[in-house]
């Protein structure tokens, strides 16, 4: 009905001035029902959790079509949808699926030592082939490589830390708000040459405690289970190997989309999508049903590759990317909206910028929020000329790269490899934290490096 009514002469981006702070209830909703109803009645959410995420979706569209009518509702539905959902779904699953025809054949042994360079490795990695191909692409070996020791869960949460986050920071590549910056202008290799030492830093510093405290796992002597369910074999090798060539086509045409200029656009109920982002999502559909079609059953048997993992990411992010409507909006409205208390925060009383607090501000937000929308609205707030941002205020942009890409591994929903990595490993049988569970590792390891970090770079 709302898209009947719709029309293309509404635009999708409203005035959240118009909004009060009520508006944020279904998504606070949301996240309170992702963090405890697993605790409190974990039943009824494995079989229902689709079903709440669209509860709280109507519980914003809804009273949003009555207030601004139909046709609002329906246009900032479609831009949701067509703009960012679909686009993000469709790389989402292009990732999961090329990286389960990938199976590293043999059996690692997860030692401290081996965990540390997995790690390492997938840091590395993460800049070049985003942190979700990396994630998507480690994380299987890595819990199978464990899957003689009774502890993982803490191996998983130092995996989503520095694979799924900071690994990310150097190129426009690894995480979605620098691949924004990039297409605003933002040079390929500023964030590479500016937040360098932090991300040296953060990187550094986790891989050291991670070791020592897997290493304390390790050495206790119930640790390791009787018989490893992974037998020995004489050679390390990868089957499913021409899934690489995918990823690289997968890397490929994102990079195209945002290199690519081109005046042919479509206008779908007010929301624009260009030519590059319809030939990336088209290419990236076939390159996952390509995927699946030459890939062995083998492979996918012995990856124990199945659509439970991703099912649950599309469905609650469905829900997420509804809900955060009004609080995106809301944001952008600047000191004038409901947040304005939030957006004067991080400027001084002579106007100068305070880049300790775009850190902290910035980082906060995208903990719980898409971190590449809210990335984009302290770039805008900092004045949005990339040339600028790059030259007299390299600190401020470097501040809100650090803290878009760093804390999205505060929560699991700050950034989307998040969300799959924990699915792939409850699938795999791993006891992870709940989702305050989470935050208390996050809380105790990662926010006093961010002290730390913010008193040396940000100060």
């Amino acid at each position: 009905m709302l898209l009947a009514m719709s029309s293309g002469a509404f635009a999708a981006d409203f005035d959240g001035s118009q909004l009060s702070a009520i508006w944020g209830v279904p998504f606070a909703g949301l996240l309170l029902s992702i963090a405890l109803m697993p605790l409190l009645v974990p039943h009824f959410w494995h079989h229902h959790y689709g079903k709440v995420a669209a509860a709280w979706g109507l519980a914003f569209l809804v009273p949003f079509g009555v207030m601004f009518g139909p046709a609002m509702a329906g246009v900032n539905m479609v831009h949701a949808l067509f703009a960012e959902y679909i686009p993000f779904i469709i790389l989402l699953t292009a990732l999961f699926t090329v990286s389960g025809g990938i199976f590293i054949r043999g059996n690692l042994h997860g030692s401290p030592a081996l965990n540390t360079a997995i790690l390492g490795i997938g840091a590395v990695l993460a800049s070049f082939m985003g942190t979700t191909g990396a994630s998507m692409l480690l994380i299987r070996p890595l819990i199978r490589a464990n899957d003689n020791r009774k502890h993982v869960a803490h191996v998983v949460v130092f995996f989503i830390f520095i694979v799924s986050n900071a690994g990310g920071s150097l190129t426009p590549l690894g995480d979605p708000p620098l691949f924004l910056g990039f297409l605003k202008g933002v040079d390929f290799f500023w964030t590479l040459k500016h937040i360098f030492p932090e991300t040296l830093f953060m990187l550094g510093s986790l891989l050291t405690i991670f070791y020592f405290l897997d290493s304390w796992y390790y050495n206790r002597r119930e640790e390791l289970v009787p018989q490893d369910p992974t037998p020995d074999s004489k050679s390390i090798g990868f089957d499913g190997g021409i899934n690489f060539a995918l990823l690289a086509v997968v890397v490929g045409l994102v990079l195209m989309s945002g290199l690519w200029k081109s005046d042919v656009s479509f206008d779908i109920y007010g929301t624009v999508v260009g030519l590059p982002g319809v030939v990336r999502d088209v290419g990236l559909v076939a390159v996952t049903f390509l995927s699946l079609m030459i890939t062995p059953a083998k492979v996918h048997a012995d990856n124990q590759f199945g659509w439970a993992p991703m099912q649950e990411v599309a469905k609650l992010f469905a829900g997420i990317f509804l809900t955060i409507i009004p609080v995106i909006a809301m944001l952008k409205a600047g000191v004038n909206g409901p947040f304005g208390a939030v957006v004067s925060a991080v400027t001084q009383p002579d106007g100068s910028p305070d880049v300790m607090m775009y850190f902290w501000i910035t980082g906060a937000l995208s903990s719980f929020l898409d971190n590449a929308p809210t990335y984009l609205v302290f770039f805008n707030t900092a004045g949005g000329d990339p040339q600028v941002l790059m030259t007299t205020l390299a600190p401020t942009l470097a501040a809100i790269s650090a803290g878009a890409v760093f804390m999205g591994a505060n929560t699991y929903i700050g950034n989307a490899p998040n969300l799959m990595v924990k699915a792939i490993a409850e699938d795999r049988g791993v006891k992870m934290p709940s989702f305050f569970g989470y935050m208390l590792w996050s809380g105790g390891i990662l926010l006093p490096l961010f002290v730390v970090m913010s008193f040396i770079w940000f100060n």
